[in-house]
């Protein structure tokens, strides 16, 4: 296979999460196309890569794990359900052990945003969200929500270089 599809091939899984990302901190909603699309993507892309059965697999089993995960964080009011899908859909492409890197990746990030948007919130920039687009005074919001597909597609496209997907590129 040429090097050219292998880099289009690979260049639509960061392609989806930064959609996702940012879509999410201008309107805190992920669209449900962009996790499906990543989910439903995955494994044609891993066989045309020559990817293993077992390896996809194990890719399918993380990616289910972490669905769990995010149905369990989104029942406790921790994140968002596109938030919940965007965790899973990820975790699909990272397998094993690349998923464990994307984890805590994400969640250094998620805690990085967090402290972030609270000085944000908390500081004199407070003043000149109202005069900006909507989204900048939503994202300002003292004590609203925090865009965690932001932190999802950090701890992903970080994470991308270690995941079962691009080892199969390395080999």
């Amino acid at each position: 296979m040429t090097d050219t599809l292998h880099i289009l091939l690979w260049a639509v899984f960061p392609a989806l999460v930064i959609t996702g990302a940012l879509y999410d901190a201008t309107s805190f909603t992920i669209p449900n196309w962009i996790s499906i699309a990543l989910a439903a993507l995955f494994v044609p892309a891993a066989l045309l890569l020559g990817m293993s059965l077992g390896a996809i697999g194990l890719c399918l089993l993380v990616g289910f794990v972490m669905l769990l995960v995010g149905m369990g964080m989104f029942a406790m009011g921790w994140i968002g359900g596109g938030d919940a899908k965007l965790l899973a859909a990820a975790a699909l492409w990272m397998g094993w052990p690349g998923g464990m890197n994307f984890v805590l990746i994400t969640a250094i990030a998620g805690g990085a945003l967090a402290v972030a948007l609270s000085a944000a919130r908390a500081s004199l920039l407070q003043a000149y969200a109202a005069r900006g687009p909507a989204w900048i005074a939503r994202l300002m919001t003292p004590g609203g929500a925090a865009p965690y597909g932001v932190a999802i597609a950090a701890g992903a496209l970080i994470a991308f270089p270690s995941s079962a997907a691009m080892m199969v590129v390395a080999r």
